[in-house]
């Protein structure tokens, strides 16, 4: 029975794909091209949030 119960939940599709839009936000800023990144490497290479490229003032 368990063996069955892992077989048919192995074979659904996620329900949120990771290429997937997050909010509403993201959508309308990449159907704008104005889409700016969650995240940017530091100068060692780690993965940092993008503040300053996202609380800049769009002019």
């Amino acid at each position: 029975m368990l063996a069955i119960a892992l077989l048919l939940g192995g074979c659904q599709k996620p329900l949120f794909p990771r290429n997937a839009p997050r909010t509403q936000f993201e959508t309308y800023d990449l159907m704008r091209r104005r889409y700016q990144p969650l995240e940017e490497p530091d100068v060692f290479g780690n993965p940092q949030p993008a503040l300053r490229a996202r609380l800049s003032p769009d002019y």
